[in-house]
């Protein structure tokens, strides 16, 4: 799957859910002036600019390991230490932050475990170590109505319902193996307001993510069967999409 894309294309596609998900994950989490925070897996820098907001930018770092991503997230937020890398490995000494967040993260991470333990990692003793995730298991996710009309047009192509740390009890488990303590879940919803069924569907052909790979490996009479569903389902809009996420945290 690609993520080496523009910002802009990203968050055409999920900033208009990523941002106000982000909102209130932070919210849950409550981080205090002075303290210190990392956004694992920051895109152009969602969390990142809610933890700037409640923090000041000397106060957050972020990495990605997609260099269109981190060149976005520098060029938004000046002040903050923004460093290409995984989650995996991150390179920032041990106990250096008060809280560690992944927004939309955990389900991309090559070892899941390993990056919440890296997280575990750079975060003091107590501090909070915290992730979210669309809860794609149960097709509550954004990209719900996009993988149902799949399934009529190409059953054969996978979605991503079984993505690690995509239900409660899969992202419980993330946090439980990098031996986190004290672990908490709660779910999050966010309702966005498309005004038109061609606002909702134009970022879903840039090729971002899954869902956008999805579509651009259908021929082009699949791919106008494919709107034809959608349009169907959702109709010519206004419409509202209501996404949930699950949202775990433990203690470092």
């Amino acid at each position: 799957m690609s993520f080496e894309v523009a910002g802009e294309a990203y968050d055409r596609f999920m900033g208009r859910y990523s941002r106000p998900l982000a909102a209130d994950f932070a919210a849950w989490l409550a981080p205090t002036p002075g303290q210190r925070a990392i956004d694992v897996g920051c895109g152009p820098g969602a969390l990142t600019s809610v933890l700037v907001d409640r923090l000041g930018a000397d106060h957050v770092s972020a990495v990605d390991p997609s260099a269109p991503f981190v060149a976005a997230c520098r060029d938004r937020l000046p002040g903050v230490d923004v460093r290409q890398a995984g989650a995996e490995s991150l390179p920032y000494d041990d106990d250096s932050f008060d809280l560690a967040g992944a927004c939309l993260v955990v389900h991309f991470m090559s070892d899941p475990v390993g990056g919440v333990a890296e997280m575990k990692r750079v975060t003091r003793p107590d501090g909070w170590v915290a992730a979210t995730v669309w809860d794609l298991a149960g097709s509550r996710a954004p990209m719900a109505p996009l993988w149902e009309a799949m399934a009529e047009v190409a059953p054969e192509h996978p979605d991503e319902s079984d993505f690690q740390g995509g239900s409660r009890a899969s992202l419980l488990a993330v946090l439980e193996g990098a031996a986190l303590r004290d672990i908490e879940t709660t779910e999050l919803a966010v309702t966005v307001t498309h005004p038109s069924f061609e606002e909702w569907w134009q970022p879903y052909q840039h090729g971002v993510g899954p869902a956008g790979e999805a579509v651009a490996a259908l021929d082009p009479e699949q791919r106008a069967e494919l709107e034809r569903v959608l349009r169907r389902h959702l109709g010519e809009g206004p419409f509202d999409l209501t996404a949930f996420a699950y949202a775990a945290r433990g203690r470092a």
